[in-house]
């Protein structure tokens, strides 16, 4: 786990060094400050010696300058790193989930990989922070502090060693109790992130059947329970001040008390005290600043074993050793594919599936909800992998083929049609970056998208907002359509991405794609009969099987399952003429 984080520390060790080495620095001129303190009492004050004063003041004065340098240098070197660090954490994790599988993705959901990228990334920036300054800075002050007051007194330093011993147990009493706690708390912000963005991505629905409410107390729930975890802990951490009070005032006591007769009999003398007294403060404060590390340590364990999960999760597609960089054509073989989507999984998904597809070839795949009709297709551009057989495109097996240059070949619009934050022409553009408006505006012929886009005041600059919520259903369809065809495919396939089209535009969609890209293999999964009857094959999936395969006309006579789909959506029209 730490190997795994501190590999992302990379440019940043430099600084990550220089802030514990100016630490060091400023703390060694701190605990001389007593010290000189001291000598100006006994030496310059008690004696009337001016030029004493003069000469420790001095010192004094240089020796709180270097501190107050080392301090600010310190500072920044340790905010440069951890924030580079963090940055890197970021940046990290980014680069792996989008080399994810959809079987690495289905493993995390998206409300947690947001707050791993947030809360748990702002965690880790803080500890660490907190270790490479706090954490040298504490130790150091105590040894320091320690070493001083054995030094002017060792029979007073002992009264350190005692409450220290007191102090010790209380402080890590409560950091052990606060661990546990600290550890399921971030768990929960996982369900306060996931409310949050279902209840933002779906407002509309919302609205639209009047559950602000249930949404509100949903959210409440989720976040009480973060308030009441943390409210336990820092019940606990609360006793952390009046414990270092009572330490202090006693040590304050003891040392008055013991050192007066002390000085009374000549054993110790004023300035000495003095210095002790300000040792006192030190050795307190630096074990009020270890507990804390403790305690902000123990709040980040959580988070970097989430962190360590996400960077070390290994894609399950991965390129071949040596990848085939060209796809000849838009054939597809399905060889006796058997697919699963968990292997603990007794039950396939897909069973048995064999099938020959000729570039060129237009293919409705039509079946009940649940059939698999999705989960067939997303094996051509190897967004799952097959559990047993093989799928072949160009006569080549997609594991063979480089990543890229599949899926620059293979064409997918997903049932659920998503655009981006941007312009129409930069959404398009996602199909070819260097496309032209030319290029761009064809597409969106093809796909009838040409017609809705000039009617509205900025054309292809018209701005569409995150998850393309300005416009309709079916022109989200419809740019996402020509979206795909900007990558000129060999294989276009289109999963349910005309449900939320008028039967006139899918019928003119189809049209064009038959007359514009015969080449192209389009293979189009569909609830309506309409969509798929022209097809050259239609394909019925039943519970993961392929139960028929022919032209509309041979189906109807051969296939029950596809003869009772016709049979529902033309309402027992003529069916056999």
């Amino acid at each position: 786990m730490l190997n795994t984080l501190l590999k992302q520390v990379k440019e940043y060790k430099k600084s990550s060094l220089l802030s514990p080495i100016f630490v060091g620095i400023e703390v060694i001129f701190e605990m001389l400050i007593p010290f000189l303190m001291s000598k100006i009492i006994d030496l310059g004050v008690e004696k009337n010696d001016m030029k004493m004063i003069i000469f420790y003041g001095s010192l004094m004065l240089i020796a709180s300058f270097i501190a107050l340098f080392a301090g600010v240098k310190s500072g920044d070197h340790a905010a440069y790193a951890s924030c580079g660090f963090a940055k890197n954490i970021r940046k990290a994790m980014f680069k792996n989930i989008q080399d994810f599988s959809f079987e690495n993705i289905d493993k995390y959901s998206t409300a947690g990989l947001v707050t791993r990228m947030t809360t748990d990334v702002t965690n880790i920036q803080n500890a660490y922070q907190m270790i490479i300054r706090v954490c040298v800075r504490a130790p150091l002050m105590l040894i320091c502090a320690m070493f001083m007051a054995f030094w002017i007194n060792a029979r007073l330093a002992m009264i350190f060693l005692i409450v220290i011993f007191f102090l010790a147990i209380v402080l890590f009493s409560i950091v052990f109790i606060t661990m546990r706690i600290f550890e399921v708390a971030f768990t929960k912000y996982d369900a306060l992130n996931a409310s949050v963005q279902e209840n933002v991505t779906g407002i509309r629905t919302v609205k639209a059947f009047v559950k602000e409410d249930y949404e509100t107390d949903k959210f409440k729930k989720a976040s009480k329970d973060i308030y009441s975890i943390f409210s336990k802990a820092e019940g606990y951490l609360v006793f952390n001040s009046p414990v270092m009070q009572l330490a202090m005032y006693t040590c304050i006591i003891l040392l008055s008390w013991i050192g007066a007769k002390m000085i009374v009999n000549s054993q110790l003398t004023t300035g000495e005290l003095m210095s002790l007294f300000t040792y006192t403060t030190n050795i307190l404060m630096s074990l009020m600043m270890i507990s804390m590390i403790f305690v902000m340590t123990t709040m980040s364990i959580a988070s970097m074993r989430r962190i360590s999960e996400v960077l070390n999760e290994k894609p399950t597609i991965t390129n071949s050793s040596d990848p085939v960089m060209e796809v000849k054509d838009g054939s597809i073989k399905f060889d006796h594919v058997y697919f699963k989507y968990k292997q603990s999984e007794e039950d396939y998904n897909l069973n048995d599936i064999n099938i020959e597809i000729p570039s060129g070839t237009t293919v409705g795949i039509i079946g009940a909800t649940g059939s698999a009709k999705s989960t067939l297709v997303s094996l051509i551009s190897r967004l799952y992998d097959v559990s047993d057989g093989k799928v072949l495109v160009g006569n080549v097996d997609v594991r063979d083929y480089d990543l890229k240059v599949l899926r620059d070949n293979v064409s997918v619009v997903l049932q659920n049609n998503v655009l981006f934050s941007g312009t129409i022409a930069d959404n398009l553009r996602w199909g070819d970056e260097n496309a032209s408006l030319e290029d761009i505006q064809r597409v969106c012929k093809l796909a009838c998208a040409d017609e809705f886009i000039s009617k509205f005041d900025k054309g292809y600059d018209t701005y569409i907002e995150q998850g393309g919520t300005n416009v309709s259903g079916g022109q989200r369809q419809r740019l996402c359509i020509a979206r795909a065809l900007l990558k000129k495919p060999k294989i276009l396939i289109l999963d349910d991405s005309t449900s939320a089209v008028d039967t006139r535009t899918d019928a003119l969609i189809r049209k064009a794609f038959r007359e514009e890209i015969p080449d192209t293999t389009k293979i189009i999964i569909a609830q309506r009969i309409s969509s798929v009857e022209d097809a050259d094959m239609i394909i019925v999936l039943d519970d993961g099987k392929i139960n028929g395969v022919g032209t509309n006309e041979q189906l109807i006579k051969n296939n029950e399952i596809y003869r009772d789909i016709v049979m529902m959506q033309k309402k027992g029209g003529n069916l056999g003429e």
